[in-house]
């Protein structure tokens, strides 16, 4: 096996967008998109060395938080680059320009505030509106786990109700194909769509798993408040999400970087099994996207060569 298939220190990532996958390295985020004509348009930019490769990126809890609010705009900034590909915009007109500023901040702002809101205030208010008025005589521990089983209920009821809609379905493919190219990559196998298809729809460092981390350590940890008015039980959560979310990023790296070990694995059971829920087994024009993506993110960091793609690569406009 060629070298520059070796498996990195590094832990690669990313995520699937539009007709398309983002992958992010230590330096380098990709974009490769499969445009309405068939080619595989891409764009490769650096990423913010204060916050990749910075001191922040070193302090456990704290990286976990910087890293997460990083990676949602970047997230954001992927979707939106693949959008404009995939409904075949003017490219003089700059892909992602206008998402770039005021409007992603807004963009991360709003995801945030319906997500925080969806799973966290609302269970808060529904668990406390069921100690209050329906008398139920729960213990304040007994009303903290009802809180948290709600909210584990409100997150897979969500996943599998937007995973019926076909073109979530065609995303959760590309998600699929983002895992077993990483997945190739790790086990030193050769980055072709053939190859790439034999590996696995999991990856223990999904963002699915870690979001599945964030509910369940939440439960543990709100668990162990004191009484609370349902205003200040609603605002606790809100503020202490930062803290759940630094000890659920560090949760994920540990365990990622462990699965050697039986009991991590016997453990990671449920974050992988979520998964099933948020994958699809890809095509192969799929598993090139992915590949082209990835690639391209080792050429820029590594030097290595990229391997050849099924269709025509496209350098796209800098989303900058």
């Amino acid at each position: 096996m060629p070298e520059s298939f070796t498996q990195s220190n590094f832990s690669y990532g990313g995520q699937a967008v539009i007709e398309g996958v983002m992958m992010r390295g230590s330096k380098t985020l990709s974009v490769a998109v499969k445009s309405p004509s068939g080619e595989i348009v891409t764009h490769t930019e650096t990423l913010d060395p204060r916050i990749y490769g910075g001191r922040m990126a070193k302090i456990p809890f704290i990286r976990g938080v910087t890293l997460l609010w990083d990676a949602l705009g970047l997230g954001i900034k992927s979707l939106m680059f693949s959008a404009e590909v995939a409904l075949e915009e003017e490219k003089e007109e700059g892909a992602g320009k206008v998402f770039e500023g005021p409007a992603q901040l807004g963009m991360v702002a709003f995801s945030l505030t319906f997500a925080v809101f969806l799973f966290f205030v609302v269970p808060a208010l529904i668990a406390s509106l069921l100690e209050r008025f329906l008398n139920l005589g729960f213990s304040n521990v007994s009303t903290n786990l009802v809180e948290g089983f709600i909210r584990l209920f409100f997150l897979i009821a969500y996943i599998w109700i937007i995973g019926l809609l076909p073109d979530v379905k065609r995303l959760y493919g590309y998600h699929g194909a983002e895992h077993k190219t990483i997945n190739a990559y790790e086990a030193g196998a050769e980055l072709s769509p053939d190859s790439v298809a034999q590996f696995p729809l999991e990856h223990p460092r999904c963002g699915t798993a870690f979001i599945l981390s964030v509910v369940v350590i939440s439960i543990i940890f709100f668990s162990f408040l004191p009484p609370m008015t349902i205003p200040v039980r609603v605002i606790s959560r809100i503020v202490l999400l930062p803290v759940v979310a630094g000890i659920a990023y560090e949760y994920i790296r540990f365990t990622a970087r462990h699965q050697d070990n039986g009991l991590i694995r016997a453990i990671t059971k449920p974050n992988l099994a979520l998964q099933r829920l948020t994958t699809r087994e890809p095509d192969n024009g799929m598993l090139a996207v992915a590949i082209a993506a990835f690639t391209k993110v080792l050429a820029s960091e590594t030097g290595q060569p990229e391997v050849a793609e099924v269709n025509t690569l496209v350098e796209a406009p800098s989303m900058d």
